[in-house]
């Protein structure tokens, strides 16, 4: 038996956003070459965002090379370290081991007795979420493969923010 991704993932907004979300953090990957300050960015299904101290050619540059990157193939650039997956992931998975300790106990007394292990899960939770981070924006919140998108436009929305429209 083969897996095979759901279907909704493949649901036309859904794809483009996660199609998006690749090309973002592909582009950022290229940014971050040669710039050094904080820099984001937010997708959606008709293209993404980038927050960062950037010339709209640079945007152009690095979104038309991270493009055609992933068209050849280099998928590794669709993950990011900084994505809001991983954040989601390791609040989520720390939250939920550090109460899952803490939501039996009965007294006030029992649950400051518990803090110990409770933060000592939440550890293991965030230790554990790296991986499963990454594993989701693999197979969930990115798609590497680029289709027959096309980088439309780049527009500087205002200091330090660019629209980056798809199709």
């Amino acid at each position: 038996m083969t897996y095979n991704q759901p279907m909704i993932l493949d649901l036309p907004f859904i794809l483009e956003t996660r199609r998006n979300h690749a090309l973002e953090h592909a582009t950022l990957h290229m940014l971050a070459r040669t710039h050094k300050g904080r820099m984001a960015g937010h997708s959606n299904p008709t293209g993404f965002f980038l927050l960062g101290d950037f010339s709209t050619q640079d945007v152009w540059s690095a979104s038309t090379e991270a493009l055609e990157r992933l068209r050849e193939g280099e998928s590794g650039l669709a993950i990011h370290a900084g994505c809001g997956t991983n954040l989601a992931t390791s609040l989520l998975l720390s939250a939920t081991l550090g109460w899952s300790v803490l939501r039996g106990a009965k007294s006030t007394l029992m649950k400051i007795l518990l803090v110990p292990f409770a933060v000592a899960f939440a550890v293991v939770g965030v230790l554990l979420s790296r991986p499963l981070g990454t594993m989701l924006q693999e197979k969930v919140t990115t798609e590497a493969f680029m289709g027959h998108m096309q980088i439309v436009d780049i527009i500087p929305i205002r200091k330090g923010v660019h629209r980056v429209i798809t199709q």
